[in-house]
C-alpha cells in the first residue's frame, strides 16, 4: 500500500476516534442543564451514582480518550516531514491530553467520594460534587471539541498533499 494511504487511512481512524470521544462528553453537556436545574438532588444521584446511566460511558470512554491522545500523537510523529500536518496532529493530541488530565483533575476526584455515598440522605457534599462533576465533563468537552477542530484540520491536510502526488513523502 502506498505510504500517503496508509497515512490517509490511519488519519481517517483518528478522527473517528476524536469524533467518538468528543461525541460522549458532548452528550454529558447535553444532559447537564436539566440535571444541574431541575432534577432533585435524589433523582441525580440515583441515576448517576446507583443506576449506572453512565456505566458504557466508562467502558467505551475510558479506551477511547486514551485513543484519541495516542492516534494523532502517532500520526504527529508519522507525518514530522510536513510540519504544518505533524503540527496539526500534535495539537490535536495536546488538546486530548487536556481533556484526560480534566478528567484526572476534576472528575476522578468526584467520582471517588460518589463511590462512597449509599442509599439515604443526600450527602452534606452533594452539590459540590455534583458540580465538580458535571462541569468537569463540560470542560473535558471543551478541549476535546478543539482537538477535534485540530484533528479534522490534519486529516484536510493529509488529504491536501494525497491529492498531490509529487508532495507526498
Amino acid at each position: 500500500m502506498q505510504r500517503s494511504l496508509l497515512v490517509t487511512a490511519w488519519a481517517v481512524v483518528a478522527v473517528v476516534i476524536a469524533a467518538l470521544s468528543l461525541g460522549l462528553s458532548f452528550a454529558h453537556v447535553l444532559e447537564a442543564p436539566p440535571r444541574l436545574n431541575i432534577w432533585p438532588p435524589e433523582l441525580w444521584r440515583e441515576t448517576t451514582v446507583f443506576n449506572g446511566q453512565f456505566k458504557f460511558f466508562a467502558v467505551l470512554g475510558g479506551p477511547l480518550d486514551v485513543a484519541a491522545v495516542l492516534a494523532p500523537a502517532a500520526l504527529a510523529f508519522a507525518s514530522r516531514g510536513t510540519r504544518q500536518t505533524s503540527l496539526l496532529f500534535a495539537a490535536a493530541a495536546l488538546f486530548y491530553a487536556v481533556a484526560l488530565a480534566l478528567w484526572f483533575g476534576l472528575v476522578a476526584p468526584a467520582n471517588a467520594i460518589m463511590a462512597t455515598w449509599t442509599p439515604g440522605p443526600v450527602p452534606a457534599d452533594f452539590h459540590a460534587v455534583q458540580l465538580r462533576w458535571e462541569t468537569g465533563h463540560m470542560a473535558m468537552a471543551a478541549a476535546k471539541l478543539i482537538g477535534f477542530v485540530f484533528a479534522a484540520l490534519a486529516l484536510v491536510a493529509v488529504g491536501a498533499r494525497s491529492a498531490r502526488p509529487g508532495l507526498v513523502r
